[in-house]
């Protein structure tokens, strides 16, 4: 029900991306190497996190009397059930290290699929990340989940032919798409934050 309220009443609109993913894989196989369990799915989290702390307009929800911004960066991950969608919360994600918030993604998911969530633990998030790159689709568009203002859906990471310089090679790409209630973000606003999570994604150095 409040899927179809978010549907039907808010004035949505979606910005699409492509980013450059090299530098992530070159940076998630490091720390394999290194005995630390990142997935690529806890760097877009965190890469989301520190973006909307760069750009809280986007960190902010809907109502009637205000809109109402955001102090935390509380980031929803939707899981797939049997029956369903849930979206259990990573709470600070903009302040927690790779490596707890690698811990905390897994131990929700596996809670969430075990139905062992409390209702803390799915509700009040400031931004939602629904993640289908391991389903192998590339490019989606998702309902915002309310009361957040934005929600960003990622495709899956593959290697395509890309012309950089003027010589084509072949390199690691991912498209998102951004899906925006107006009354909060306007296109401007949203480019802003796409523009921040590239820097992270293609610069994956400064997640640490």
């Amino acid at each position: 029900s409040r899927l179809k309220e978010s549907y039907l009443d808010a004035p949505a609109f979606f910005l699409n991306a492509s980013f450059n993913c090299n530098n992530l894989v070159a940076f998630r196989n490091q720390m394999k190497a290194a005995g630390q369990k990142v997935s690529y799915n806890d760097l877009v989290i965190k890469a989301a996190a520190k973006a909307l702390k760069d750009v809280p307009g986007v960190n902010a929800s809907w109502t009637d009397e205000a809109i109402i911004q955001h102090g935390r960066v509380d980031i929803g991950m939707a899981v797939a059930l049997p029956d369903g969608l849930i979206t259990p919360v990573v709470r600070n994600a903009d302040q927690q290290p790779l490596a707890s918030l690698a811990v905390q993604t897994r131990e929700l998911a596996g809670r969430a699929k075990d139905r062992k969530l409390s209702a803390e633990e799915y509700s009040n998030s400031t931004f939602t990340i629904s993640n289908l790159g391991m389903m192998q689709i590339e490019h989606f568009t998702a309902i915002i989940n309310p009361p957040n203002a934005a929600i960003l859906a990622v495709g899956s990471m593959q290697q395509e032919p890309v012309v950089v310089d003027g010589s084509l090679s072949v390199g690691w790409r991912m498209k998102v798409t951004m899906t925006c209630d107006h009354r909060v973000i306007d296109g401007a606003l949203g480019a802003e934050f796409l523009q921040a999570m590239r820097r992270y994604i293609e610069f994956p150095a400064l997640l640490a």
